[in-house]
């Protein structure tokens, strides 16, 4: 990767979108937390210094060395990266007397400077500091204010190194683009290149010298990610890629069927396994969410295993990691508490000796779907929602049988195809049907019932990270609760989930 970005990374819950926020540039960057610089900076061409919930004032203060950076390459220092440089080049970091949270408005911007191209006074920015720069750092320049924030900005004089205390990525910030443009385009000079034509030549590249004639085994799920890294590993060593498609018996109702046909025409050698028997076994009796993802892992690989003994001098698990899993893992501050094991299964075991290709590993999601799109794969299989790799088993809480899967099955494809007719899928970023452990009482007709009850979960969101439930319109819930009391035996009650994540997460297991 040529004309990269390096982001250092001190620990701010904002540092991916600062990410997300350069790559819609067509740029390229990556992230490295900031105490574990990557061993050749000769590729970067510009630097961004993250924003942090750390006070540069406080002894944990992270530290970085720019020794190898400052004064080499351009900076763009975002809130705690100015302070940073404030406080420890000569000037004073204090606290503020005002809470700086939340929306403010640029009240000064200096003349003629590149940084600020085609931004005006009065320019929405987003604030999230508890201290100020209550003096600039020796050699620097005021370039911007609010009216509560003298040293909105700065650059620092002999340097390209620009300074800002409010968050330009965060879509808050009104001409946050436009400034991240403004410092790495015209003044770093980096190259915009990065599209989705030019990652798949690059990559196709890549996996050709580095598989060269050896044969890959690949999971496909039915999901954007692992389908878009099976075509690329396709375009690279066609047939020595060996697809296998399990159904665990937690899936949608007929999405076995229907993604197998799916994939007819895409050129993949791909094979359908149904041990949907295997899973329901194992998975008896278990009603601890926590056991029942283990239980699913545990079959899966078994499963896998299986079949991937079936071929032949097998050398390569390819695997459709994506970006923000990577970046969790060198985090600054190392893998997050586990709220819930990973979706999908992290690896195979030792015992499998497979190598691990992930093509997909340097993009975030949105990205993933362009790349799809890029390489004509069909629209309604990259617009398909997110669904979790234990699949149903995460949506029925208690304990799971072939009846309770049964009926949530038939749930969900009202649910999903109700949201389908009306034109609300793709306004939705997750939707699914959740069994609840709970009988209500009902009345059908002249006769008392004593049923299940289901909650219909709908969310908006980016990435997953955080979410927002979705405003369905009241006759769409109408008509959807009616047809499902009325047509799947053994509901009768039907809610709807208006949490948010946080403090809710999407799924309920």
């Amino acid at each position: 990767m040529q004309n990269n970005v390096l982001i250092l990374d001190f620990g701010s819950q904002y540092t991916q979108l600062i990410a997300r926020r350069v790559r819609e540039l067509n740029i390229f960057c990556e992230i490295y937390p900031y105490n574990n610089l990557p061993g050749d900076l000769s590729t970067y061409k510009a630097v961004i210094l993250s924003g942090s919930p750390f006070s540069v004032r406080g002894e944990d203060a992270p530290h970085p060395d720019l020794s190898q950076i400052r004064g080499k390459v351009p900076i763009l220092a975002v809130c705690y990266g100015a302070q940073y440089l404030a406080h420890f080049g000569g000037g004073e970091v204090a606290p503020s007397n005002t809470r700086e949270y939340g929306r403010a408005n640029l009240s000064f911007i200096a003349e003629n400077e590149a940084f600020f191209d085609n931004i005006q006074i009065g320019s929405q920015v987003w604030m999230s500091h508890s201290d100020t720069i209550k003096k600039l750092p020796t050699g620097a320049v005021k370039l911007a204010s609010t009216s509560d924030v003298e040293n909105a900005s700065y650059k620092i004089e002999g340097e390209t190194t620009y300074a800002i205390q409010f968050h330009p990525e965060v879509y808050h910030s009104t001409d946050g683009k436009q400034l991240l443009e403004n410092f790495l385009v015209k003044i770093a000079g980096v190259d915009q290149t990065w599209t989705p034509d030019n990652f798949v030549d690059m990559t196709v590249a890549e996996l050709k010298e580095k598989l060269g004639n050896d044969r890959v085994v690949l999971g496909l799920s039915g999901g954007v990610d692992s389908t878009v890294a099976a075509v690329l590993l396709n375009k690279a060593i066609g047939d020595n890629l060996y697809c296998i498609f399990v159904n665990n018996g937690l899936l949608r109702k007929d999405e076995f069927e229907s993604v197998l046909k799916q994939y007819e025409g895409m050129g993949l050698n791909v094979k359908g396994v149904d041990s949907s028997a295997r899973f329901l076994d194992a998975l008896a009796g278990i009603d601890d969410p926590e056991l029942k993802r283990k239980a699913i892992g545990r079959v899966f690989i078994e499963v896998f295993d299986d079949e991937a003994h079936e071929i032949n001098d097998v050398k390569w698990l390819g695997q459709g990691t994506i970006y923000p899993d990577v970046i969790e893992s060198i985090s600054v501050n190392g893998p997050s508490a586990t709220i819930k094991s990973h979706h999908n299964v992290g690896g195979l075991p030792d015992f499998m000796k497979l190598k691990v290709v992930e093509p997909l590993k340097m993009l975030f999601k949105d990205e993933v779907r362009r790349v799809g799109a890029s390489m004509g794969i069909n629209p309604d299989l990259l617009g398909r929602h997110p669904f979790p790799g234990p699949g149903l088993a995460i949506r029925i809480l208690g304990d799971i049988t072939a009846e309770k899967v049964r009926i949530l099955q038939e749930v969900d494809a009202i649910f999903i195809n109700g949201l389908k007719q009306w034109g609300l899928y793709d306004k939705v970023w997750q939707a699914g049907a959740i069994l609840l452990p709970v009988n209500s009482v009902g009345v059908m007709g002249d006769e008392r019932t004593y049923e299940k009850c289901v909650a219909l979960r709908a969310v908006e969101s980016t990435d997953g990270m955080t979410a927002d439930w979705v405003n369905l319109p009241y006759e769409f819930l109408q008509k959807t609760s009616n047809d499902i009391i009325n047509k799947v035996k053994g509901v009768n009650r039907v809610v709807y989930d208006i949490s948010s994540k946080p403090p809710a997460t999407i799924e309920w297991e």
